[in-house]
């Protein structure tokens, strides 16, 4: 894993890893002719460290072109990623993240990922969180299987439906506030609490989808929002027993995604870290 050491001087902000020695020589004449007061002496120090580790063959971060996702079997967020790698046929190496162990507030992954959050996608000297982040990224940089339709209505409802399991439903079930809401409230608020929000929740892309949705959400081809909408629905059902009777639409469009590989192997049943108990 890439150390990643950050220092502030003033409005200096220099983000370095395990890199070639050549590589730190050149940052060093590049911000010197820059700053005319010359480094800081503790960039200097860091940059010799860096040196030092990478030797002459330099390597912290592998050279390897596969991408790395940190995750949690039962996290939607990184469920979201994991459809959109397999989508666009993208290896990459799986990273455990046991959240109920606490290995996300760990000194190594809050280098990653500060808020301690998963996931994390590390690509090369790129380090990203945040599941919305990710999959633009991915997005950009792999075009071929596009996340988003070119119809800008269409497009701008994709970012709508993402955004209301976003932030509208998800955040209420973080194993955090299910754990505030059942040690403050008793033991049964909390799934209480989550089944209120995702309900809430399902009620509003029930009523945006009606007019929009095909054999998926915006339509007959899989896009973003159907990403956001195949964990959080999964999650609804076997978490929080949520009745998706009462939301036609959004079970009918789950059910489909069953249909699709990209969707099947990415969701929580079947990844390397789940418990036997959960496998599928």
């Amino acid at each position: 894993m890439s150390e990643i050491r950050e220092l502030i001087d003033g409005n200096w902000t220099v983000k370095l890893g395990h890199v070639h020695r050549e590589s730190i020589k050149a940052l060093i004449l590049q911000q010197y002719h820059q700053k005319e007061k010359g480094l800081p002496t503790e960039l200097a120090q860091v940059a010799n460290e860096a040196a030092s580790v990478g030797g002459d063959g330099g390597a912290g971060v592998e050279s390897s072109g596969k991408l790395k996702l940190y995750s949690y079997w039962r996290s939607s967020c990184s469920c979201r990623v994991r459809i959109g790698l397999n989508l666009k046929g993208i290896e990459y190496e799986y990273k455990a993240v046991h959240l109920l162990k606490g290995e996300q507030r760990s000194p190594e992954y809050l280098k990653l990922n500060p808020v301690g959050f998963v996931p994390a996608l590390v690509d090369g000297d790129i380090v990203l969180a945040d599941s919305f982040a990710i999959l633009m990224y991915l997005e950009e940089k792999f075009p071929e299987r596009p996340l988003l339709p070119k119809d800008l209505q269409k497009r701008a409802i994709n970012y709508q439906a993402a955004n209301i399991v976003a932030s509208g439903i998800q955040p209420y079930q973080n194993i955090p506030i299910l754990k505030f809401m059942k040690e403050k409230f008793g033991p049964d608020e909390d799934v209480a609490w989550a089944r209120d929000h995702i309900r809430r929740g399902f009620a509003a892309l029930e009523k945006l989808l009606k007019d929009h949705a095909g054999k998926y959400a915006t339509g007959d081809e899989v896009f973003l929002a159907d990403l956001f909408l195949a964990p959080q629905v999964d999650g609804a059902i076997r978490r929080f027993n949520v009745d998706m009777n009462e939301f036609p639409t959004l079970l009918r469009i789950y059910e489909a995604y069953s249909e699709i590989p990209a969707f099947r192997d990415a969701m929580p049943g079947k990844q390397p870290d789940t418990p036997p108990e959960h496998r599928d």
